[in-house]
């Protein structure tokens, strides 16, 4: 599907071009045409000025003919003029109508991505579910097999309520739908709460926490939970299960500022700007390992948006990444 986008924009873009060529060749042939008929009317009247110069007197034939070459070049700076003018209004018109079209076809290819990673996403969750709730059904296992599978489905289960919330959530932001509500809250018990929760569902991560206490910021609950859980998610993603993922909540000044640092993969730098698109995600759904559907981290900027905060990735050292988020007053 990706590869069949692919090519429809492939096959656009060379058949715009090719207009765009013509147009200009059109342009271009409509100056030369131009001018010829210029200078040949000006050969016409210099010609006819030629006939009469017995019968003029020499100043006023000076005069006239003075006249004629004056007309060709303004004649010429004209169609220069205009040629030019137009040619700039074309590539500006070409610009933007290319870019336009680049975007919507950029869009189509994500949103058939994101169908993609919705059906796998909320099918895998369903299935482990399923299975496990049929295999304890099925066997009478010891108590210690019944907590790992029990816990399996609480972080599946978990993992495809997070998932539900983003779509909701995402849709009802850009639509206006959500009611955003602004009050008075403990950040840091919030955020104590999302990384407790992170704790449960895996047990197997290593979390280190460094959270100023009594940090009060004006905020909906649900979606700041809603934004930690996701780049906690992202961390969780990342990077391998050895590794720690550092959660930070300090106050500069006026400012907050929250950090959830991993030890992964790490993000190019060509990547830094796009990740925050929706949709956007590295890689093609076909090949891509890691679970999601792009849609975490750019509800996380609008969240951050919708909070009068800037939220930006840099590299940690002396790997993976550290996503923050600076509250302002």
């Amino acid at each position: 599907m990706a590869r069949s986008a692919s090519r429809k924009f492939r096959i656009v873009t060379i058949i715009y071009w090719l207009l765009l060529l013509y147009i200009v060749a059109a342009l271009v042939w409509w100056f030369i045409t131009l001018e010829k008929q210029n200078r040949h009317l000006t050969d016409l009247r210099v010609s006819e000025l030629n006939s009469k110069k017995y019968t003029l007197e020499p100043g006023n034939f000076a005069e006239q003919y003075l006249k004629i070459k004056s007309d060709s070049a303004r004649n010429t700076n004209k169609y220069i003029a205009e040629g030019v003018t137009f040619l700039i209004l074309i590539f500006i018109g070409a610009f933007f109508v290319f870019r336009s079209v680049r975007r919507q076809f950029l869009m189509q290819y994500q949103q058939q991505n994101f169908m993609m990673a919705i059906t796998h996403e909320l099918k895998t969750p369903i299935s482990v579910a399923t299975l496990n709730l049929e295999t304890l059904q099925k066997y009478q296992l010891d108590a210690e097999k019944q907590k790992k599978l029990i816990r399996m489905t609480l972080q599946e289960t978990s993992r495809l309520d997070t998932l539900i919330n983003n779509i909701l959530v995402s849709s009802q932001l850009e639509g206006g739908g959500y009611v955003f509500s602004k009050e008075e809250l403990d950040f840091s018990s919030l955020f104590k709460d999302c990384i407790r929760d992170a704790r449960s569902r895996y047990p197997d991560r290593i979390f280190l926490e460094e959270i100023a206490p009594e940090i009060e910021i004006a905020g909906d609950p649900l979606l700041l939970q809603l934004m930690i859980s996701n780049l906690i998610e992202n961390a969780i993603k990342y990077s391998s299960k050895e590794k720690t993922i550092t959660c930070q909540l300090s106050k500069s000044g006026d400012n907050v500022i929250l950090n959830i640092i991993d030890e992964g993969i790490g993000i190019s730098d060509s990547e830094k700007t796009r990740i925050f698109q929706k949709f956007y995600r590295t890689g093609n759904e076909a090949t891509r390992k890691t679970q999601g559907t792009g849609l975490g981290l750019y509800l996380c900027s609008k969240i951050a948006e919708d909070h009068n905060a800037d939220i930006s990735v840099t590299n940690n050292v002396p790997s993976g990444s550290n996503f923050a988020i600076h509250f302002h007053k």
